[in-house]
């Protein structure tokens, strides 16, 4: 069986490995190395085909015997592929991130695109843009240099760009709530694309969706530089479709399903009718009483509503951060527009739509220990599960017939 790997300095959060295993049938190891084991690795060339990543595509190069065009334009090797002694570099990142560009319609021919940050997938996008035919492309980072423009400049002098492409790690996993530029201060702008791909959507392309631009995450570019890699590693090609499916299996396996809804719509029943899915069911009301030690109606009582609310948010927080999971929330989850982003940057909000009359008064729930509690929260918060719902569930008979509405809805969703 072919040898082959993923070389880099941190690991740990890589998806490559599933997605290889998606791909192609071979012996795929994350294999992590300093800078002083990268010579001796190289040297000994004890691979078939290996993909690199950071801080190493440009370290690899002068072991390599041929560099593909494309690979000596961006200046960085992230595939390369052993032919009987003989090493060969590609940069494929570049493919990737042309497809991600065509996934969300955004076409720079023509535009002022700027591509914020400096590193290695900057430059990949700094040739793709090129490429592809952009009338301006401007790199912008924190300082000033050479052939780059600080955030300030970009706003006060570029606020005509149409086109923003986000190479820097700002908003990645665990900084999830940074943006890496105000997006506000463009009123041409048409496109968003961000490279990372953990979380599925950062706060940038969230704000860009809710402005109506074109916006994506780069999960689709991560996909895709890895097929054209499993092209090279195998010399054959594979299909769009099987890369769109792969693309497919593996946002469903990342993405979370978030319920939402008034206190007693069922969300708990629901999510665990959903487990069939094998995701974990984070129950936030739940995990709340087990951070604190007691019951939501003693907390609220003795440190009031809204240290309550700041909880809450905290438990919302580190519960969205990890995709694969049912996360089934409070009621009043959606009242903080931080909580709905955060349940928004690896999941669709599914709001269960549950008719007033089947919403029973509870002495657990002490804002809802009564009918005329549960009809005023009715009143107040119903347009806010509206708005803030990917998916509006309609009341129906049983929470299976629910969960199956779901799955159906999330399956057409992902294709």
């Amino acid at each position: 069986m072919m040898k082959c790997g993923c070389i880099g300095k941190k690991l740990t959060h890589s998806f490559s490995k599933e997605i290889h295993a998606m791909l192609a049938d071979y012996s795929y190891e994350l294999i992590e190395l300093t800078e002083e084991q990268v010579p001796l690795f190289m040297t000994q060339k004890e691979f078939d085909a290996i993909n690199v990543t950071i801080p190493y595509k440009q370290t690899v190069i002068p072991y390599l015997d041929s560099v593909s065009d494309v690979a000596q334009r961006i200046g960085a090797v992230n595939t390369i592929v052993n032919r009987n002694g003989r090493l060969f570099g590609y940069n494929t990142d570049y493919y990737g991130m042309k497809a991600l560009l065509e996934k969300a319609g955004i076409d720079a021919a023509g535009k002022k695109v700027l591509i914020l940050g400096t590193g290695g997938t900057s430059k990949t996008a700094q040739v793709v843009v090129r490429d592809l035919g952009a009338a301006e492309m401007l790199v912008v980072s924190r300082s000033r240099g050479e052939n780059v423009i600080t955030y300030q400049e970009a706003a006060e002098q570029h606020a005509d760009a149409q086109v923003i492409i986000n190479t820097t790690p700002c908003g990645m996993y665990p900084d999830c709530g940074s943006v890496p530029i105000d997006i506000a201060a463009f009123e041409k702008l048409e496109g968003v694309m961000d490279a990372i791909y953990n979380p599925l959507n950062t706060n940038l392309i969230l704000e860009a969706r809710k402005r109506g631009l074109k916006a994506e995450g780069g999960l689709y570019m991560l996909v895709m530089q890895a097929v054209i890699a499993v092209e090279k590693f195998l010399d054959r090609r594979i299909e769009k479709t099987e890369a769109d499916r792969v693309f497919a299996k593996l946002y469903a396996d990342k993405e979370n399903i978030v319920l939402i809804g008034m206190p007693g719509s069922g969300k708990s029943t629901v999510g665990r009718a959903l487990q069939t899915t094998g995701f974990d069911l984070i129950d936030t009301d739940a995990e709340i009483e087990k951070r604190c030690g007691c019951t939501i109606r003693e907390w609220i009582q003795t440190k009031g509503e809204e240290s309550f609310r700041d909880l809450e948010s905290e438990v919302i927080r580190d519960a969205s951060s990890v995709g694969g999971r049912i996360i089934a929330t409070g009621g009043g989850a959606v009242l903080r527009a931080e909580n709905v982003k955060n349940l928004q940057q690896n999941g669709k909000l599914y709001f269960l739509d549950a008719d007033i009359s089947r919403l029973q008064a509870s002495s657990h729930r002490p804002l809802a220990d009564t009918k005329e509690k549960i009809e005023k929260l009715y009143a107040e918060r119903k347009r806010i599960y509206l708005a803030a719902a990917d998916v509006i569930v309609p009341d129906m008979k049983t929470a299976d017939e629910e969960a199956e509405y779901i799955l159906r809805k999330r399956r057409e969703m992902l294709l």
